[in-house]
């Protein structure tokens, strides 16, 4: 059994292969298997955990991702990531990857997966709705799939978006600005929410045509960043449609909107973005072949690299 500790996951992960790992994931999605998502806690209800299970055709196992927030006070970070890697062939356990770095990494590449495939070409404003951990990775990570000239943080606290524009500026050549809520939604040609709301973080009439807008916020019941008035002018994509309907963004969708999974507009069997007007909106819960597709990436990076030291 292989074990990668967090630092060495940490060491290895990059926005490059956390990208090609989402899309593998998105595209293993229509002939894999992925199974409900198991919610629990801890003694201390504060304390929870979510278990996240699939199958594809290069790797079957669980990923477990835990929220401890006493873990402030120990020094240790909040969210923690387990991948457990099975042998397909018997079943017995063939790693286990410690992967909380590397996880902000996949959730942000599938963010990116979908500005990259459904986006306009021309895109160069981006607006990220969030100011936390989660947020600053999805500015790198969506920054990286167009030329933007100039990305808009927009946050309710002032101190904190200011705080993740001057990280931002660190890690990308666009202009990095603050802007209000309002304003960054009405100039965004590509609009990202990293939030934990749980009650819409705009109008829809702020959006302007030809907009896309990826979501990432929604990974339970009630959360929610999206107004519903949107959509009745947007088209809906997602990763699994039962589980975005369940616990994603897209619980709040009329039951009757299409919804369209980005890995059939990666293989080529439904249509993306069909014009420079239309608002595409993608909803991402984040899925078990993502975690997979991430620790099998990270597995074969470890032993290149240390093969290459010898």
């Amino acid at each position: 059994m292989r074990l990668l500790s967090e630092r060495r996951s940490a060491e290895l992960v990059s926005d490059e292969l956390a990208l090609a790992a989402a899309r593998e994931a998105f595209l293993a999605a229509r002939d894999g298997a992925t199974f409900p998502v198991v919610a629990g806690h801890g003694i201390d209800p504060a304390n929870r955990f979510t278990v996240k299970s699939g199958a594809m055709a290069t790797a079957a196992g669980v990923k477990i991702g835990s929220y401890w927030p006493g873990n402030d006070a120990l020094g240790l970070a909040r969210h923690g990531s387990v991948v457990v890697v099975l042998d397909q062939g018997t079943g017995r356990v063939a790693a286990v990857v410690e992967a909380a770095a590397a996880n902000a990494y996949r959730t942000a590449a599938a963010d990116a997966l979908a500005v990259q495939t459904l986006a306009r070409a021309d895109a160069r404003v981006l607006t990220v709705i969030g100011t936390g951990h989660q947020a600053l990775h999805e500015a790198r990570a969506v920054s990286r799939t167009r030329p933007f000239g100039t990305v808009l943080i927009a946050g309710r606290r002032q101190d904190a978006a200011d705080a993740m524009a001057r990280r931002l500026r660190q890690v990308t050549t666009a202009s990095v600005e603050v802007a209000g809520i309002e304003d960054g939604c009405r100039a965004a040609d590509v609009l990202v929410t990293a939030t934990t709301a749980r009650q819409p973080l705009f109008a829809a009439e702020w959006i302007r045509p030809g907009t896309h807008i990826s979501a990432m916020g929604a990974d339970a019941a009630g959360k929610q960043e999206l107004p519903a008035g949107l959509y009745g002018r947007g088209r809906l994509f997602c990763d699994l449609t039962g589980q975005s309907r369940a616990i994603g963004e897209f619980q709040h969708a009329p039951r009757t909107a299409a919804i369209t999974p980005l890995g059939d507009v990666l293989h080529g069997t439904s249509a993306g973005r069909t014009g420079d007007d239309e608002i595409t909106v993608f909803d991402s819960s984040g899925f078990a072949l993502q975690d997979l597709a991430l620790a099998v990436a990270l597995l074969a990076r470890d032993a290149q690299t240390t093969a290459g030291g010898r």
